[in-house]
């Protein structure tokens, strides 16, 4: 994650949106997470310093969560972003 905030120093972003990767029907990673918004095995709904990200799916469950990064578990089908933070 600090390679990530250097970038937007150089750039001149003072805040990142979630980045993640999901895995081929294994779950996901995702960087930024400043808050777990809501948690269900159907949706988890997470806050980034800009913007939430809803990520939707069967069996979802939680990795680990520290630093900003999450790691999801289970069949991820979408994530979707709903909009600038509060």
């Amino acid at each position: 994650m600090e390679f990530l905030r250097e970038v937007g120093r150089v750039l001149g972003a003072e805040a990142f949106r979630i980045h993640y990767t999901v895995v081929d029907g294994r779950g996901g990673y995702f960087q930024n997470v400043v808050r777990l918004v809501s948690f269900s095995e159907e949706a988890i709904v997470l806050k980034g310093r800009k913007g939430r990200v809803r990520v939707e799916g069967t069996g979802l469950s939680l990795g680990k969560y520290e630093a900003g990064d999450l790691v999801v578990r289970g069949r991820i089908r979408g994530v979707f972003c709903e909009g600038e933070g509060e």
